[in-house]
């Protein structure tokens, strides 16, 4: 599998990319092509140009939770050609959501994604490809990982938001599991136990995406001690982890920086 960060907060110096607060990464598999979010805006396609990248080639644009930082770069993709690309995700992920009076939620809603876009929701895990899947609805078993951000609409009312909608990929490499994920709002321990129970497999290589770690608190602690005793090999922590929590797990765990522009290939 090669996987290409085409948007992240960071940039690399000497690497003249566009970023921006959010994510979308570009994966490759034996037999797939999927786009793991659309970012915020359309750098993602400027990125993907610059870095060789083919938007045409994508079989699946798959949404990790319905955040405008993860969703709102699909409305660019309409003026693109891409003939193959399949929307798929959780359920909940076109829901409103906000934070406070701001609109949060993703541009489009379910219907007009079908229009637009092939697009499938599923709560059950889908295999995408040979050795990847999408993992559906993650179960919340670790307490400390559960906490709402903002609310959605949803049946005509206003709910707190657990972004039931959070969900992310498992790729089956040799080494074991890679795991590649958007922001975890559903737990990155609970996506990780889902994964394991997804692919029958107990061995974690390693991990890509957004935390949502920012506070030396006992969620981080806790989280780091899950990494540790799971004996992870490789850890990019991104967008959304504080520089105070990746260096808490410098100090036991093998970090690496991620910008736009990183390219990894995993075996």
């Amino acid at each position: 599998m090669k996987l290409t960060v085409l948007v992240d907060n960071n940039t690399y110096i000497d690497q003249y990319y566009f970023g921006e607060p959010a994510l979308c990464f570009y994966i490759e598999t034996e037999d797939k092509t999927v786009l793991l979010d659309t970012g915020y805006s359309d750098i993602f396609i400027k990125n993907a140009a610059a870095l060789g990248k083919d938007l045409s080639a994508v079989d699946h644009i798959v949404f990790s939770h319905g955040h405008d930082d993860h969703t709102k770069g699909i409305k660019y993709l309409e003026k693109e050609d891409v003939p193959k690309a399949e929307v798929i995700a959780h359920p909940e992920c076109f829901v409103p959501k906000y934070v406070g009076d701001m609109y949060v939620g993703s541009p489009y809603s379910k219907e007009q994604i079908k229009e637009k876009f092939g697009c499938r929701t599923a709560e059950e895990p889908v295999q995408l490809g040979e050795k990847l899947w999408y993992l559906g609805h993650i179960p919340r078993i670790f307490d400390y990982e559960v906490s709402a951000i903002g609310h959605k609409k949803k049946n005509g009312k206003y709910i707190d938001d657990y972004l039931d909608d959070d969900t992310a990929l498992v790729y089956r490499g040799e080494k074991g599991l890679f795991i590649i994920t958007g922001c975890s709002h559903s737990g990155i321990c609970n996506i990780c136990e889902w994964a394991k129970k997804v692919c029958g497999e107990e061995k974690i290589y390693g991990i890509i995406g957004g935390f949502h770690l920012f506070e030396d608190d006992n969620k981080l602690a806790k989280t780091v001690n899950y990494f540790v005793e799971n004996k992870i090999d490789k850890l990019y922590p991104c967008h959304c982890v504080s520089l105070k929590a990746k260096h808490r797990m410098m100090e036991k765990l093998d970090v690496t920086e991620v910008g736009t522009g990183l390219v990894l290939e995993i075996e």
